[in-house]
């Protein structure tokens, strides 16, 4: 008690002296020290009194019935895992009538958010339905990850260490990961999105990107038959143009014979050109060839009208290799995490910029893209350099321009036709122009009341806005 009630002062007084990050690395201690000593608690589970599922999820569920209301929605989460893997544990246990009266006596509680996944696991009635089942067996061996604020993550350790309910606390250790944020509890609404099922011991991800991928024509397609006959007719046509220039060669050699050396020469420059020629077109026919790739599926029969169709648009295609290259563009941003609002690129294709919800303004360089990118610095309005903002070691091998300056999401952004200058517009009602020579921020526009929604410029530089 002593230990509490000092731990308690120490807190109060860094919370009044200020020392926030001190109290949150305080907070952070304590709960790992918490969770330790949950974990070491001896997780020992008698094998025959099945009435200890029934016991200690009953005891939780009236526990988190009678929580705060202001946290009883978090607490609430923690109940479908408990239910669903107290069912399971007495199902593979041989426990088929206590598994079934457990089943139907809470399962009103999960009706309305996963009556889908109930459904499914009703008709479980032995251990050997949890093997063949799909989703039983992905409940198994996956864990709940579920979202908690901080104080409601302590009121359940809290819990657990007085009531010392091993069951539901070895199902809790076993079966379910904690995202514990600082702050006020979430929102009732964001109930069905804080509690997901994620891999542990089968990540479904890491088995898509490991698995090969080919690519390539497959066998037997309408675009290889295509293929083989626009190189039969190019090899045919380069045949006839050999034949042809060969009797030409003939009728010179034969007319300039008296000529002698400067005719000889001639014809030997000819002869280098075309065969130059000629292996050109083979390595360009040779990088454009696709490899071959057998279907794993029997392709379907395509109508005469249909594949006749293909064939006029592959014939009216152009070829892209190396020296034709494609003269469209596709940018994907990955991994933005919903905090992506806007894009645009310049006429030139050059630059490409991301307007985003921290309120940052985002440029890329597409000539510069996979080369060591330097620091980088931007301006705000008041005319100071940024670099203390971009000087860490992390930050500086950014692959893109930083622009800093508005104070709310970015909504919109614009290049100029010239791709020099770049307009900005954000909800905290400012419309920014940047110099992207310059890398730094020039004009601040004000004067709106609300967000600016959207911007343009055109030539000569003039924005044109929706508020």
């Amino acid at each position: 008690m002593e230990d509490e009630e000092m731990e308690r002062k120490v807190q109060q007084y860094l919370h009044r002296k200020g020392f926030r990050l001190t109290e949150l690395a305080l907070q952070e201690e304590r709960n790992r020290l918490s969770t330790t000593s949950l974990s070491d608690v001896s997780l020992s589970r008698p094998d025959n009194d099945p009435a200890r599922y029934y016991d200690g999820y009953n005891k939780l569920r009236s526990w988190a019935y009678n929580s705060l209301d202001q946290y009883k929605h978090e607490l609430l989460r923690v109940l479908y895992p408990a239910f669903i893997h107290c069912f399971m544990d007495l199902v593979s246990e041989g426990h088929t009538l206590e598994a079934r009266a457990f089943f139907l006596k809470f399962r009103e509680d999960h009706e309305l958010m996963h009556s889908r996944d109930l459904q499914k696991l009703e008709g479980t009635l032995s251990p050997l339905h949890l093997e063949e089942m799909d989703l039983a067996r992905s409940l198994r061996e996956n864990k709940f990850r579920i979202k908690l604020c901080e104080y409601s993550y302590e009121l359940l350790l809290q819990y657990l260490q007085k009531t010392q309910a091993l069951v539901m606390l070895g199902i809790i250790n076993e079966r379910i990961i904690f995202e514990v944020s600082a702050g006020q509890p979430s929102l009732i609404s964001d109930d069905a999105d804080v509690v997901a099922l994620v891999g542990t011991s089968k990540d479904l991800a890491k088995q898509i990107n490991q698995k090969e991928v080919h690519w390539g024509l497959l066998e037997d397609s309408v675009e290889e038959r295509m293929e083989k006959a626009l190189s039969d007719s190019d090899r045919a046509e380069a045949e006839s143009k050999d034949a042809d220039a060969e009797d030409n060669n003939k009728k010179k050699s034969s007319e300039g014979g008296k000529q002698g050396g400067p005719l000889n020469k001639k014809l030997k420059k000819d002869k280098l050109v075309g065969a130059t020629g000629k292996n050109t077109k083979s390595e360009t026919s040779m990088i454009s060839a696709a490899p071959r790739v057998k279907p794993e599926l029997t392709l379907p029969a395509t109508p005469v009208e249909v594949e006749q169709s293909i064939l006029e648009d592959l014939r009216n295609r152009a070829q892209l290799n190396n020296l034709a290259l494609p003269s469209v563009s596709f940018y994907t941003f990955l991994n933005t995490h919903n905090g992506l609002n806007c894009s645009s690129i310049s006429n030139d294709g050059s630059l490409v910029v991301g307007g985003f919800s921290d309120s940052s303004v985002k440029v890329w360089d597409m000539a510069k893209i996979g080369q060591p990118a330097k620091t980088s610095s931007s301006q705000g309005e008041n005319g100071s350099s940024q670099d203390e903002r971009l000087s860490s070691t992390s930050e500086g091998k950014r692959p893109y321009t930083l622009f800093q300056g508005h104070s709310g999401p970015v909504y919109s952004a614009a290049f100029s036709p010239f791709g020099d200058f770049l307009l900005s517009s954000s909800s905290d009602s400012t419309i920014r122009l940047w110099s992207t020579k310059l890398n730094a921020n020039l004009v601040c526009y004000k004067g709106h009341n609300y967000p600016v929604w959207d911007v343009q410029s055109s030539r000569p530089l003039f924005c044109q806005c929706l508020a």
